[in-house]
């Protein structure tokens, strides 16, 4: 193996202290290794050992995703190349020519994400016939990189961005993904079955795609790791898309240092991550969201005192301009979205503009077996278009009052960090009347394209809730790096018990 940037981090990682997984673990039947925390630097320590190759690695995946999947329903349909995937990365393995972190190592792709070879459908029937022909930009590093396309992953059906009132984490083509934790809930969106699935252990790493919420949300409702990056550094081609003013994919994982070498592989660079110091010095603002509930808060209080007594200043603060932002997004990305879904539906055997799709939808029941409502569709195809001078106007003042929330709070305060709750306790599913979703704590890093990264925190009950980092642009790596201190002080993460009920939600 070639010790030069992120594989000379893996070795550091392996051979230091830094190791997040359970060495000592009896593993998932006959693997020998515990698939809940091990590590992606782990798993290579052991495949450069010849203690473990991908192809067993892939094949426990495989298995796990056969048994337990039909619990949770995250994961659309896996890969037939898969295991020849690993088997090529076992023989680069034993010739000692390994493409980097990420060589042999499962990977889940939500189904928006454009693959040459299996469907792409953004959980519409619409899209549901023949593959794109071609992957997007990300899947191309992912496979460049010695990743195994492990299969792809359900989704909020258009990305969350239909109805009024839908239902996160369910589809026309593949119904509802249900929440590990407890099955009754839901798994927020919209990349709900790549956070599930990495909950319940059914792939090393996932990628999840964001407007707004959609990797965040999910992530931390899931109990799991999901990081947006900053705007721009993930290619966005071969993407269904919303908004190429906001639309990103990024990592997701059971830890840190899984979704950091997973992003390098994103960005097409070596190394975008350093290993986490510790927290002494660091200031963090915490915006605490009162209306998200006093359970939700009493997790970030319990947060708030680990990572001061691990050295950390923190602070409580409250970023200007967010009722403006909530004002002025979704008028936005309805225009953005006319021309982007347009755009791309062009490159697709199917209903060709949007106009099409809402009279697809129209005429096919099994578009509303959840909830009929294609709102959001309709909203769009009425919206002024993106050269109209009021929508530029609206988009640049967005643009400008979300960069201002996070820079002049980050400013005012000598912050490294703003932290807020990522999730509420997960709603029960309920078809009929959707989503309990307004979890505003996204949006500014959302809207500005600055990263932002959600750590399991705690939960309320069985419940799982995230702490959400955001920083300014193009900070991702000083990001990630303290997102992987704050996991390591919260020691939040948690496997799900897959229980049925718990009773009412615990907010209204």
């Amino acid at each position: 193996m070639r010790r030069t940037g992120a594989n000379a981090l893996i070795a550091a990682l392996t051979a230091g202290s830094l190791m997040l997984g359970n060495p000592g673990a009896t593993g998932h039947g006959a693997l020998g290794v515990d698939l809940d925390t091990v590590t992606i630097p782990e798993l290579q320590a052991r495949m450069s050992r010849g203690s473990l190759t991908s192809s067993e690695l892939t094949a426990a995946y495989l298995e796990r995703i056969r048994t337990i999947d039909p619990k949770i329903k995250a994961v659309l349909r896996t890969d037939p190349a898969a295991m020849a995937q690993a088997a090529a990365s076992d023989a680069r393995h034993r010739r000692g020519t390994v493409l980097g972190p990420l060589d042999g190592i499962p990977v889940l792709l939500k189904d928006n994400v454009n693959t040459r070879d299996l469907p792409t459908t953004a959980g519409s029937l619409a899209l549901a016939g023949s593959p794109p022909g071609s992957d997007a930009v990300l899947v191309t590093r992912l496979r460049d990189a010695g990743a195994v396309i492990l299969g792809k992953t359900n989704l909020s059906e258009w990305a969350n961005f239909r109805a009024g009132k839908p239902t996160s984490g369910w589809s026309a083509v593949g119904g509802q993904t249900r929440n590990p934790f407890v099955l009754d809930r839901n798994p927020c969106g919209s990349s709900s079955g790549s956070a599930a699935a990495l909950a319940a252990s059914l792939a090393q790493v996932a990628i999840g795609t964001e407007t707004d919420g959609s990797i965040v949300c999910p992530a931390g409702m899931n109990g799991v790791v999901g990081h947006k990056p900053s705007l721009g550094l993930v290619s966005q081609s071969g993407v269904v898309p919303i908004s190429a003013e906001q639309d990103t994919a990024g990592p997701m994982a059971r830890n840190v240092i899984d979704t950091a070498l997973t992003f390098a592989v994103l960005q097409g660079e070596e190394s975008a991550f350093s290993p986490p110091g510790d927290l002494r010095g660091k200031r963090i603002g915490l915006w605490r969201l009162p209306s998200l509930g006093p359970d939700v808060d009493a997790v970030m209080t319990a947060a708030a005192q680990r990572l001061t007594a691990a050295g950390a200043a923190v602070v409580e603060v409250t970023p200007p301009y967010q009722a403006r932002l909530g004002e002025l997004e979704f008028p936005a990305l309805l225009s953005e979205f006319h021309r982007d879904i347009d755009a791309y539906l062009a490159t697709r055997q199917g209903p060709r503009d949007l106009a099409e799709l809402i009279e697809f939808n129209r005429r096919t029941p099994a578009e509303q077996t959840c909830f009929a409502g294609q709102e959001l569709f309709e909203q769009a195809l009425a919206a002024p278009p993106t050269t109209d001078p009021q929508y530029q106007a609206m988009r640049a003042e967005l643009a400008d009052l979300s960069r201002r929330s996070i820079d002049e709070t980050l400013a005012e305060h000598a912050l490294d960090a703003i932290a807020a709750p990522t999730n509420p306790p997960a709603w029960t599913t309920d078809c009929e009347r959707g989503d309990n979703d307004v979890i505003p704590s996204s949006t500014p890093a959302a809207v500005a394209g600055y990263p932002s990264v959600s750590v399991p925190a705690g939960s309320v009950g069985e419940l799982p809730v995230g702490l959400l980092l955001m920083a300014g642009d193009r900070q991702d790596a000083e990001l990630l790096s303290m997102a992987a201190a704050a996991e390591r002080e919260l020691k939040a993460w948690r496997a799900p018990r897959y229980l049925p009920t718990v009773g009412p939600d615990p907010i209204g």
